[in-house]
């Protein structure tokens, strides 16, 4: 089942990219994400009424968890600018690449409180090939 959720993320994240990038286009880069973490805003906040969910546990998370809000502005606005230049796929493997590399640090020295799980050599066989895919989209 995760494996099918995780599918579905994927799909998702490049139809938000192209839709994402669509608004910059139209609106700008910063205006077009105010409207996009309007609609989420909106969205979340909707889900959370209809589940009744609590806020009394704010204070149990650290501080610095807080940040993915952030996190997530930045990356609309990054994805926004890459979106004109790049299009969605070669955005998008690039994200991967970005992605997979700061996994696996994260992964190996069990940053930020994850378990250690060690950089091993048949990791390098994925990431070689996701560069040899960006190249590919890039020059073809």
């Amino acid at each position: 089942m995760n494996n099918i959720i995780s599918a579905a993320t994927g799909i998702l994240i490049a139809l938000m990219l192209l839709f994402n990038g669509y608004l910059a286009e139209i609106f700008g880069i910063y205006t077009s994400s105010v409207l996009i973490h309007m609609a989420g805003l909106i969205t979340v906040t909707v889900a959370v009424m209809a589940g009744r969910h609590r806020f009394d546990r704010l204070r149990d998370a650290k501080w610095y968890l807080y940040s993915a809000g952030a996190i997530g502005v930045i990356t609309v606005i990054f994805n926004n600018i890459s979106f004109s230049g790049m299009g969605v796929s070669l955005t998008l493997a690039v994200s991967l690449l970005g992605q997979s590399l700061a996994a696996i640090i994260i992964d190996h020295f069990g940053l930020l409180g994850m378990k250690k799980i060690k950089f091993e050599r048949q990791k390098i066989t994925g990431l070689v090939l996701i560069v040899s895919g960006i190249i590919v989209m890039s020059v073809f």
